[in-house]
């Protein structure tokens, strides 16, 4: 029998190990069975988002009748941990006689060991008794170019993104990958399976959350087509900007593998051909976005201790952060005094997802302005983010901490007030999510109190919760040590 092990990788099109597991089923007149474990328990423990795991089981139960629709059974399992997952994999395999089991690596540390652990538990079953072997076939499927292969002339790895970048677009322009199609109706794979267990029970205020998203694998392909037909030649000029809606939105999709960064790839290249490999144009600029995801998976996978919450740069591990729990709650709810700050939050905590932007301003604000501890932002960051993928957020966090591989100077530091007048000048997006701001001028929206107290208006809205230029200099110290 040939097993296909579903985890960050929920789709049907494009997926290298079911293709594969179709072709050997046909090749050695075998069955075909994919299963799907959930493992709440441990994703608790990773600070998964209720609305992700909403989602996960929305997406699971829905590429079971996908599955079904070729007439491969999925068989879902739950237990707590990733070791009781690899287990129960392994019984499978034995159980069911299966001769190969495909999966789609994962570079995290607890995913890795994961996996090594399954591999030790079917290489022990196969000395035990040669008639129960069972092989893994592992694909690099949820990456363009797997960790390893895009590395400086000395094999070491890439520490900076733009000489990353470079050596990665000339190894895609030399060979291009292609896409796997989606596989044929099995009309000879005769299993059955009666087990399916969905052990999660969702959230209502969840439930109102996800109806923002699809757990379609069709409707996120036509979402990435529509995209980049309609939007993407905007979106070197656009991005920034989160009133004007020309993000992809697709990255909750990118993050559960229901659409692999192969197929994007292929999208843009079949709709804007050379456009792709120019640095000012919207597809090329999406693209480097896509370069970025590869860039921090790639260290993630390198580096165990990205795993285990380390500064990249030793020598800022122990800086001496503010450990007020009161001002990193006004931060998480969106009622420091810095308009553009609070929408931000507050979109975060309605839809479960932000605007990349303003991603790097609330990051700032909280690590340079309240002094907090980023690894406090990264968590808030994956409770609560449809697309919370850990590599991509600790990245992030690590380069606005200036911690990271290629980090921005520590001396770096976003003026909130700034960015707010720079990325929505009129505060469209600022009184979308704070209405209390509503009735204040477009001159004003940026610094509400001081349009209040010039005009001997009250308004419901906090008070700045700091001063950034006094803000900044401690910051500067902080990090001179």
């Amino acid at each position: 029998m040939q097993l296909i092990w579903y985890r960050n990788d929920l789709r049907t099109y494009d997926h290298t190990g079911l293709s594969q597991a179709v072709a050997k089923a046909n090749e050695l007149k075998q069955g075909i069975v994919a299963v799907f474990v959930f493992t709440q328990k441990q994703w608790q423990q990773q600070q998964m988002a209720e609305i992700k795991l909403a989602l996960i089981k929305a997406r699971v139960m829905r590429l079971q009748q996908e599955l079904a629709d070729l007439n491969i059974p999925l068989v879902v399992h739950n237990c707590d941990t990733y070791q009781q997952s690899a287990e129960w994999v392994a019984d499978f395999c034995q159980t069911q006689q299966v001769s190969h089991c495909h999966i789609t690596h994962d570079y995290e540390l607890n995913e890795t060991k994961r996996d090594e652990y399954l591999a030790q538990l079917l290489t022990n079953t196969c000395n035990a008794s040669i008639q129960n072997c069972c092989e893994i076939i592992a694909n690099h499927d949820n990456l363009i170019m797997p960790p390893g292969s895009v590395v400086k002339n000395d094999g070491e790895p890439y520490q900076v993104f733009t000489p990353f970048k470079k050596q990665w677009l000339r190894q895609l322009q030399n060979n291009l990958p292609n896409s796997h199609a989606k596989p044929k109706v099995q009309t000879d794979n005769q299993l059955t399976f009666d087990r399916f267990y969905y052990p999660y029970s969702v959230p209502s205020e969840t439930l109102d959350q996800l109806k923002c998203w699809t757990d379609i694998e069709d409707d996120v392909i036509n979402q990435l087509r529509g995209f980049c037909r309609e939007q993407i030649q905007d979106y070197a000029d656009k991005r920034d900007f989160p009133i004007a809606k020309c993000t992809s939105r697709l990255s909750p999709y990118f993050a559960l593998g229901v659409l692999s960064p192969r197929q994007a790839l292929n999208r843009i290249v079949l709709e804007h051909q050379e456009q792709v490999f120019s640095n000012d144009t919207g597809p090329g600029v999406w693209l480097s976005e896509l370069i970025w995801r590869e860039f921090y998976k790639h260290l993630t996978a390198y580096y165990p201790d990205i795993s285990k919450g380390k500064s990249v740069k030793a020598q800022y591990q122990n800086i001496q952060w503010n450990t007020d729990r009161t001002v990193f709650d006004a931060w998480c709810n969106g009622q420091t005094g810095f308009p553009i700050v609070d929408a931000a939050m507050r979109q975060l905590n309605e839809l479960g997802w932000m605007h990349n932007r303003l991603r790097m301003i609330v990051a700032s604000f909280l690590i340079k302005d309240l002094h907090i501890n980023w690894r406090w932002g990264e968590d808030y960051f994956m409770q609560k983010l449809i697309d919370g993928d850990y590599a991509a957020n600790n990245g992030g966090w690590q380069w606005c901490a200036s911690t990271g591989h290629d980090a921005a100077p520590y001396f770096r530091i976003f003026n909130p007030t700034t960015q707010g007048e720079r990325f929505d000048a009129k505060g469209a997006f600022i009184k979308m999510y704070c209405p209390e701001l509503k009735d204040i001028p477009e001159k004003w929206i940026h610094k509400p109190h001081e349009y209040a107290e010039k005009y001997r208006v009250a308004i419901d809205y906090p008070k700045p919760i700091v001063d950034h230029k006094n803000a900044r200099e401690i910051t500067l110290a902080l990090y001179k040590g």
